[in-house]
């Protein structure tokens, strides 16, 4: 190896992991913050809608001319501006054409762009595409140097930075988006409205956020639906840039004649697929959710119309239908996130007046950018017309001078005798042409030839009028046919009212005032192409206060009927019509058999006790029919497999439960405590370990308790010394050396303790001073006759 391969390769440089990553982590950050997730303050607009409208101006596909296929539009803003796939590029355009998802539609499709069932657009070799009137508004002035522009990916081309933007489409149309460590949620308004509000802010600059909501009510949905979200709560999420707001389904009710009646959606809330929210309520009614539901059609076409029958003509339909907005998507929360980039680069929460003020600042700069376009154009226009002004008054001179100089541009702006020998003028005519007076020339006057050496310059063919040489190639680029309409008159006036826009532009360009002027009337000619008296100008969204539905039962909503309910041992559950005989025959499957048998009805919930010290709720009404052989508790509840049913019975808030634990620990509890609202129930009995399991639960009655242990001894004391709580592993009932808690009951004192023999008998130990003692002390004998399974009941 020489000593130069010795050295370390320039080309290699090294560098801390955690900065590499970390700056190249930042770079993509900040790439997909600014290019691709986040729109801007001024138009609104992500990258790539940007670039999809700006294609198809290119394309020349206005809103009155005629379409194009959209595979060929996508393929142009994908080889001319956004390097990525086609198919992500036809789902931002095909979302632009879709009414139920923007407010103002920015694409005229042609053919299947999807539709409000969340069915996907049809392929893009199948659809055609234009842009709309708002497009165009947003385009409008590009051609006037409105904007900066930049190069393309590769170099090849120019595109806008941003566009004119005629309106303040971030908020007409809204947007959303993800980006690295921020996201954006913008729901869509009402241009009128908005509209309003830029015009009070172009009066009332330092105008507070609260005035503004005079103006911009709330969100306008293209779905329509019904805005409940409280005033007080709709001005803080507009004043701090973050929220929500509540949107319910617009309904109505219908008549069907004889009491009959049922409920029609019309509006749907928005970004709400109407086949998945169909398939949701009919759940809702499989699952019995909402009993007083009887059945959902849709009998949508081109509208929405979804039907609600309910199960009888006596329910109250605020009632129905405030269930459905607790258990479906007909109510959602709409967040509003207004995170956008300001001047394009900086990303911020912008509040509604920071976001319509950045709106306004872009117009200003673009009315200014255009008026100076404009201003260069007639000063141009106006040095053309000064040298056909020029030529007209001297139009023979002209005409000869082109047809017989060698060198006309240079003979139209300077004297060159030799040029006009050169050509075989004759010099008398050549004299007396270019003394004319019309040249302001003496006749008498010579004019001589330059000395070069001297210094001299060639004397100007028009003295005191010079010709420029963007006039001089105007005039030598005139056509013939111009010669009859190139009239003194005409070029005068056609001067004078351009000289008047020029006094005008300089006028504007001077004064802010004006500037603010012509900006609220460029906002009204906006109100006028969009506001209230156009095709979806009017509102969509209405405003309403969500009204106090009072919270009703599900026991309320049932047709009470008196039922039995079935578990066998392995844990299959059902219900039987009617109140048969508890000790009759039933149909189990093979290996099982009955366990638990009560009588109740269906508007009863059912409390289930498992082992692990869980309570569970089940509703009597959604148990399956007594004619099956039953479904698995486990299914229905998240009991888990290691543990067992306890005891299942029916709920009463009213009463008062003992619960405890195989070690001898228990303790009161409220029933009305212990009603579970999910599935996954609630802890009441905290049990350790797989040796200690919950054991009993039965309803508290009398003064006393009664405690059993395997060992077969019994305690009696007195129920006040055992606490009432909610949750808990309770205090010691009984003290064992071996063994645990076998069974344990309430009962009055005076009374007797009671139980019933292996027979079936019931006996009675009036007296049972021999038994009462202090709470967990370890207890005596069981009276004589006490069961052998260590059980009272």
């Amino acid at each position: 190896m020489s000593d130069t391969d010795s050295g370390p390769i320039s080309s290699d440089l090294s560098e801390p992991l955690r900065r590499a990553i970390g700056e190249r982590y930042l770079q993509y950050a900040l790439s997909t913050i600014m290019h691709r997730a986040l729109p801007d303050a001024r138009d609104g607009l992500k990258p790539v809608h940007r670039r999809i409208l700006y294609a198809m101006r290119e394309l020349r596909l206005g809103s009155t001319g005629g379409f194009r296929k959209s595979a060929k539009i996508a393929g142009d803003v994908m080889g001319n501006y956004h390097p990525h796939g086609d198919a992500a590029i036809y789902d931002a355009m095909a979302r632009l054409a879709q009414d139920f998802n923007v407010r103002y539609p920015l694409v005229d499709g042609q053919g299947n762009f999807g539709n409000i069932d969340g069915d996907n657009p049809a392929a893009s070799r199948y659809t055609e595409a234009r842009m709309t009137a708002a497009a165009e508004a947003l385009l409008e002035g590009l051609a006037e140097d409105a904007v900066d522009y930049r190069e393309n990916y590769d170099g090849t081309l120019s595109e806008p930075v941003v566009l004119p933007a005629a309106f303040p489409n971030l908020l007409a149309n809204g947007s959303s988006g993800i980006a690295v460590g921020m996201a954006t949620n913008i729901p869509p308004h009402n241009i009128d409205e908005l509209v309003g509000a830029c015009l009070h802010l172009i009066k009332t600059p330092d105008a507070r956020d609260d005035t503004l909501l005079n103006y911009v009510k709330g969100p306008d949905f293209p779905t329509g639906g019904v805005l409940v979200e409280p005033p007080e709560s709709i001005a803080e999420t507009y004043r701090t840039g973050r929220g929500a707001f509540r949107l319910r389904c617009r309904w109505e009710k219908e008549d069907l004649g004889r009491g009959q009646w049922q409920i029609v959606i019309t509006e749907i809330p928005f970004q709400v697929q109407k086949s998945k929210l169909v398939e949701r309520i009919a759940e809702l009614i499989q699952t019995k959710k909402v009993p007083i539901l009887a059945d959902i059609r849709d009998e949508s076409a081109d509208d929405v119309r979804m039907i609600l029958e309910p199960r009888s003509r006596s329910v109250d339909p605020d009632v129905l239908m405030n269930m459905l907005y607790r258990n479906s998507d007909l109510e959602v929360r709409f967040s509003l996130n207004m995170n956008v980039l300001i001047d394009g680069r900086t990303p911020k929460v912008c509040s509604l007046k920071e976001v319509l003020r950045a709106f306004l600042d872009h117009r200003r700069d673009v009315l200014q950018r255009r008026s100076r376009h404009r201003l260069a154009k007639i000063d141009r226009r106006l040095e053309v017309l000064g040298g056909f002004i020029l030529a007209f008054l001297n139009l023979d001179r002209v005409i000869d001078i082109i047809r017989y100089d060698n060198d006309p541009k240079t003979a139209l702006m300077y004297e060159d005798w030799s040029t006009a020998h050169q050509a075989g003028i004759p010099r008398a005519m050549t004299e007396a042409e270019y003394r004319s007076p019309l040249a302001g020339v003496a006749p008498d006057t010579l004019v001589t030839q330059p000395d070069p050496a001297a210094g001299e310059e060639a004397p100007k063919r028009f003295p005191g009028r010079d010709l420029s040489d963007v006039q001089v190639e105007a005039i030598l680029n005139m056509r013939l046919r111009s010669l009859r309409r190139l009239e003194e008159i005409e070029l005068r006036r056609e001067r004078d009212a351009l000289m008047d826009e020029r006094a005008g532009i300089e006028e504007l360009l001077g004064s802010e005032e004006l500037q603010w002027v012509r900006i609220g009337e460029e906002l009204r000619e906006v109100r006028k192409q969009f506001g209230r008296d156009t095709p979806r100008g009017q509102r969509l969204t209405q405003l309403a206060e969500a009204g106090v539905v009072e919270e009703v039962p599900i026991e309320a909503m049932i047709d009470r009927e008196p039922i039995t309910v079935v578990c066998s041992k392995m844990g299959w559950i059902r219900a039987m019509k009617g109140h048969i005989a508890l000790d009759g025959e039933l149909k189990f499957k093979d290996g099982d058999g009955p366990r638990f048998i009560f009588h109740a009805e269906t508007t009863d919930r059912l409390l289930v006790m498992g082992t692990n010290g869980r309570f569970y709720t089940l509703s009597a009404a959604n148990l399956p029919g007594g004619r099956s052989m039953g479904e698995p508790v486990r299914l229905m509840v998240d009991l888990p497999n290691e543990a067992d049913i306890v005891t299942i019975f029916t709920h009463d808030k009213t009463r008062k439960l003992l619960v405890a634990s195989s070690a001898g620990d228990g303790f009161i509890v409220p029933e009305a405590e212990i009603a579970a609202q999910t599935r996954a129930g609630r802890q009441v009995l905290n049990v350790r370990g797989d040796e200690v399991r919950a054991k009993i639960c039965t309803a508290v009655t009398g003064d006393h308790v009664a405690v059993v242990g395997e060992n077969r001894k019994m305690l009696v004391f007195p129920l006040s010394e055992l606490p009432e709580m909610t949750r808990g592993k309770g205090v010691r009932l009984q003290k064992y050396k071996d063994g645990g808690l076998s069974d344990a009951i309430t009962f009055a004192l005076a009374d007797g303790l009671s139980w019933q023999d292996a027979g079936g008998r019931t006996r009675r130990e009036p007296v049972l001073d021999e038994w009462i003692a202090k709470r967990a002390s370890a207890g005596r004998m069981a009276p004589r006759g006490f069961p052998r399974d260590n059980r009272f009941t």
